[in-house]
């Protein structure tokens, strides 16, 4: 025996008398056999690939349950509880020390847009300015060369510093010779160069368009914003190749790690751009690439169309079966307030005021009532889930008159239809009819935030007040899940403006409308997974289930409500395998 135990222990005996040594050497044999226990236990823990520890790993599950440390294993959480109980249990292969940092469920963006874009692109996410605009598009002009079309999305007049809509005579200064078409943040509204508008046979002796609108300054001519009607230019623009398309897709699909976001619902396709997202999932999987777990809602194709749609879906995904499905059909019932085209039961705050909508306007609905009644019942008649946009209170009280007739006429246990949106605040009436028979909302409080400058515009009140509303959707009962719908992308935001319902200026609007930090979180991460028939599979940190899940920056629970939006993801993992780490 070395120095040491033994060493100490006879030292000890010549200092202290015979009493002394004997209880020292009882210490000494305890020593001796706790390492013996530790060195067994060693060799009967079981091996994990990772274990997190030292943090709060943040289950999601109705409790709020918040543990120390979570073990993996073969793509799969197969133990929570504090470090002695894991460390005790387990050996394991890689650790992260969490440092008291939290750990939740991968976030599941149940209402986003990802599309893959042409080299035509420009991103306007997060612009600043009319003239960095101007700067982004005379580059890609440049590139391009004279007549090549020029496209780009992301702008908000919120966040330029000139404090106004980009106009045509903006872009014309820009690329004069070629033309060009920016969509707004939202895509309910873009801004086009002379040189599209001419193309698109538009001048100020053009009508209204059908469930759009034209903007013109004082003298009426053509002020190049178009509403809800933008296909009548992004029509006439040449599509790029399946290749370019799928390569951006791909790429933007893999972004969604770095939000902390491992699971998506791609909230409008056609039936054409189906093949594309098939591609860019084969071609992930053939080069060993990880993309996040997403959904696909389809644009409602009809009654002919949808019949065939299973079909045509079917076999799809190829050999990742459950990294890619089809998600709800998809119904516009109105539009949105970036338009402005949301239906309401009041006309705007904005309706005969100057620079404002016209006299009693209240938005419309994309359709008639009798054909988009029909809709309903038959996508629900078909065996479909339905995700239906309807953001004005009289948009979404007419669609809960569909879903329920749909209901009662074809009974259906746990269809899980869901709105979309629900901006403006129904009457109580229609969310006790909502509860009673099970419709959820997807809701987006980043939207009190981002688009708080619309609304300012174009409510009053306690419409204006209560938009977005949390707490009294909850408090009816409603299945209440929080997305993006990319106004940003990213969960922070919506997080703090969940907690704090703080528009972009300060205002706070309804506190009382206002959630908890467990109660957001598990809208933002269980509430998506049920909207998807997925929350026994992810959604929650429990022992069995994938092991979806990020690490954030810190500890949530003691970071201020108000300063949520400086939290990031630094690692994101699916299936217990890490596919992003943020580089510090």
């Amino acid at each position: 025996m070395s120095r040491g135990e033994g060493g100490l222990v006879r030292a000890a005996s010549t200092r202290l008398g015979p009493v002394a040594a004997i209880l020292l050497l009882g210490v000494a044999g305890l020593v001796a056999c706790d390492r013996g226990a530790h060195d067994v236990a060693m060799a009967d823990s079981q091996p994990v690939e990772w274990l997190l520890h030292s943090g709060s790993v943040m289950v999601c599950d109705a409790a709020g349950t918040v543990h120390q440390a979570i073990a993996l294993r073969g793509g799969r959480i197969v133990a929570l509880g504090s470090d002695a109980e894991l460390r005790a249990r387990f050996r394991a292969e890689r650790e992260i020390d969490l440092a008291g940092r939290s750990v939740t469920p991968g976030f599941v963006d149940s209402h986003t847009h990802i599309i893959g874009v042409a080299a035509r692109h420009v991103d306007l996410e997060a612009v600043p300015s009319v003239a960095e605009m101007q700067r982004r598009v005379a580059e890609r002009a440049a590139e391009l060369g004279p007549g090549e079309w020029i496209t780009g999305y992301g702008w908000s007049e919120d966040e330029l510093a000139e404090a106004r809509l980009p106009t045509r005579h903006d872009l014309d200064a820009a690329a004069p010779h070629n033309p060009v078409v920016l969509t707004r943040a939202g895509a309910h509204s873009a801004v086009a160069s002379s040189a599209a508008l001419a193309l698109a046979g538009l001048d100020r002796s053009s009508p209204e368009p059908p469930r759009g609108f034209l903007g013109r300054d004082v003298a009426g001519e053509l002020d190049g914003i178009v509403g809800e009607r933008q296909d009548l230019l992004l029509d006439l623009v040449p599509p790029a190749s399946p290749e370019e398309l799928s390569r951006s897709l791909r790429h933007q699909l893999t972004e969604q790690f770095a939000h902390g976001i491992t699971t998506l619902v791609h909230a409008n396709a056609t039936l054409d751009e189906l093949p594309l997202w098939r591609a860019a999932y084969e071609e992930a999987a053939a080069a060993g690439e990880v993309l996040p777990r997403a959904a696909v809602q389809v644009i409602w194709p009809g009654v002919e169309g949808s019949r065939g749609l299973r079909a045509a879906f079917e076999g799809m995904v190829g050999v990742e079966a459950d990294r890619l499905r089809l998600g709800a059909i998809k119904i516009f019932v109105d539009g949105g307030f970036t338009g402005p085209a949301a239906f309401t039961r009041e006309p705007y705050a904005s309706a005969g005021q100057p620079g404002g909508t016209e006299p009693g306007y209240r938005g419309a609905l994309n359709f008639g009532e009798e054909l988009l009644a029909r809709a309903v019942l038959d996508a629900h008649r078909d065996g479909w889930q339905l995700g239906i946009h309807a953001i004005g209170d009289a948009a979404i009280e007419l669609t809960v008159d569909w879903l329920v007739a749909a209901l009662e006429a074809v009974p259906r246990e746990d269809h899980r239809h869901y709105l979309n949106h629900f901006t403006v605040l129904p009457s109580a009436e229609t969310m006790e009819r909502m509860a009673r028979h099970q419709i959820a909302i997807t809701q987006q409080p980043n939207f009190t935030f981002s688009v708080e400058g619309r609304y300012l515009r174009h409510l009053d009140g306690e419409r204006l007040e209560r938009n977005n509303a949390l707490r009294t959707p909850l408090g009816h009962g409603l299945h209440l899940a929080i997305s993006s719908d990319i106004l940003p992308i990213g969960p922070m935001v919506g997080l703090e403006a969940a907690l704090t319902r703080r528009g972009r200026s300060g205002r706070v609007y309804a506190p009382d409308e206002a959630l908890g930090l467990q109660e957001a979180l598990r809208a933002m991460t269980w509430a998506g997974a049920w909207l998807l028939f997925e929350e026994d599979a992810f959604g929650t940190l429990e022992e069995g289930k994938v092991a979806d899940l990020v690490v954030l920056s810190e500890d949530l629970r003691q970071v201020p409500p108000e300063e949520l939006d400086r939290v990031v993801a630094e690692h994101t993992f699916v299936d217990g395998v890490p596919v992003f780490e943020r580089r510090r």
